[in-house]
């Protein structure tokens, strides 16, 4: 089993910046890719970006250019760094990771809230 825990979650300006971080522990070896999900609400969950064990990533077009996703693997962290925010990118996030190939849905962390103000 894996486990992860997120933390750097609050409420910041419009054009503002946040950086989330996840921890990762338990059967640390199993994990393959990692990836960002959040959920407004009403709205339906999206997968914000993802990182591969190889380090390639992807991001939802909404957030290209703003968000940056990174790994750490010494320290068994993926983080989500995120700038120029906008009232739209409020939602929970939630880090996510892969046991296997495939999209990295297998286990995912408590989330936390992001909350832009206009």
């Amino acid at each position: 089993q894996v486990q992860l825990m997120e933390s750097g979650g609050g409420l910041v300006q419009a054009g503002g910046s946040l950086r989330l971080s996840c921890a990762a522990s338990g059967s640390i070896s199993s994990i393959n890719s990692m990836g960002w999900y959040r959920q407004a609400p009403g709205k339906v969950r999206e997968l914000v970006a993802i990182i591969t064990s190889g380090g390639s990533t992807k991001y939802v077009d909404s957030v290209k250019g703003r968000f940056t996703i990174s790994r750490d693997s010494a320290k068994n962290t993926v983080y989500l760094q995120m700038t120029s925010l906008k009232p739209d990118d409020t939602a929970v996030y939630y880090c996510t990771a892969a046991g296997g190939l495939g999209w990295p849905e297998d286990y995912w962390g408590q989330g936390t809230q992001v909350t832009v103000s206009s």
